[in-house]
């Protein structure tokens, strides 16, 4: 038997961050004490009133097929959000639920992009994005800001991008992997660009809104010059700690929700039912939780930083959100430990797994080549520990 894959999987790249915590619990299942900084997953449970929810719509009956674009209550629940929380305008036949915050961003990539189309990404940029805008045939255009602008793309930067064939702007805020934060005025010089070519739609993935460490959170579909070619991406894995529940939904123009329900249509249909209840209680419900988790994270923001900035080398700013630091380690490029030498992030990221097991995820897999991201959703005493590792392992590097 001929075993041929396709070329469009043939000319995938696997996801780094998931290859390096396979390589992490390849590993630990060895008996090494592996400590993983590299998934982008709240290592908090799920709050209970949540699963609660789940439960009583199980005894309830909520196992069937759900509407494509979800369960009708759900969709209501975050439109109400949304004027609540973000004063975004989408009425319920603007809201599409899918399979997660990716597939939401998958459905939008098919539903908009043709070859020869030309998607703007703003570095550093999440993982999956480039990977999904060359899945539709279109050209990914990166545009870059390093650690000296704070990782956030000026209006002036994303302006020389745009040419005739830019079809999107996509970027996240808060970042991943950065955790920068675009403010309200970044955001309008951002919005007055597009707002000159109206064939641009802006996808502004708003997956981390509720781990933001400012006084709000902006989102850049609140901007009148722009409202109508906004789409904006949300979910529940990071702010209610519902990775595996794999729920995420869109508010965009109409037009564009109907191609993306379409297309979800095709590929799985819509979300599980008990989860869709239980996410309408997440909306609802007491955020406490929510705030608790935020007030933790801020907290190992400071730990992590603080630690970070003892190693000689490394360049750490001070991220607004999310739960990840990104620091510039190009300092240790061509140095070694007199049997590995290292030449890119790529190379420092192995080194850190192969000598003290330690995971974290090369900025190379970002867009960000003089970078590496670790996740800090670990606990303190974890990450006093794999810093420590850091330190000790780095300072071999000569």
């Amino acid at each position: 038997m001929q075993k041929q894959l396709s070329d469009r999987i043939n000319n995938m790249q696997e996801s780094a961050t998931l290859k390096m915590a396979a390589l992490g619990r390849e590993l630990r299942a060895k008996g090494h004490n592996v400590i993983s900084l590299s998934l982008g997953e709240p290592d908090f449970d799920t709050p209970e009133y949540i699963k609660e929810a789940a439960k009583v719509a199980l005894d309830k009956g909520y196992t069937k097929y759900t509407p494509v674009p979800g369960l009708p209550e759900l969709r209501q629940a975050i439109s109400d959000k949304f004027k609540r929380e973000n004063n975004l305008d989408y009425g319920i036949n603007q809201i599409v639920v899918s399979n997660g915050a990716k597939q939401a961003i998958a459905n939008l990539s098919l539903s908009l992009l043709n070859p020869g189309d030309e998607a703007i990404i703003f570095a550093p940029y999440w993982v999956s994005y480039y990977e999904i805008i060359r899945l539709s045939g279109a050209k990914p255009v990166i545009v870059s800001a390093d650690i000296d602008q704070d990782y956030k793309v000026t209006a002036s930067q994303l302006a020389e991008a745009i040419t005739d064939k830019t079809k999107i702007v996509l970027f996240s805020s808060p970042c991943n992997p950065t955790g920068s934060v675009y403010s309200r005025a970044e955001l309008e010089s951002i919005a007055a660009v597009v707002a000159q070519n109206d064939k641009i739609i802006i996808i502004s993935d708003e997956i981390y809104e509720y781990i933001n460490f400012g006084d709000h959170h902006d989102s850049i579909g609140a901007i009148e010059s722009v409202k109508d070619r906004v789409v904006t991406i949300n979910g529940f894995s990071k702010g209610y700690a519902m990775t595996g529940w794999r729920l995420g939904y869109m508010g965009a123009p109409e037009w564009i929700a109907k191609g993306c329900i379409k297309m979800q249509g095709q590929f799985t249909s819509g979300a599980n039912a008990f989860g869709q209840k239980a996410a309408v209680e997440a909306i609802r419900g007491d955020q406490t939780p929510t705030q608790e988790m935020r007030a933790a994270f801020r907290k190992r923001r400071d730990l992590v930083i603080k630690l970070l900035r003892e190693i000689p080398g490394f360049k750490v700013n001070v991220p607004t959100g999310a739960f990840y630091i990104f620091p510039d380690i190009s300092y240790y490029f061509g140095k070694s430990d007199g049997e590995t030498t290292i030449q890119n992030a790529d190379d420092f990221a192995t080194f850190l797994l192969n000598n003290v097991y330690v995971a974290v995820v090369s900025g190379s897999a970002f867009g960000a080549d003089r970078c590496m991201r670790i996740s800090y959703a670990a606990s303190e005493e974890e990450l006093r520990e794999a810093i420590s590792r850091i330190k000790e392992a780095v300072s071999k590097l000569k």
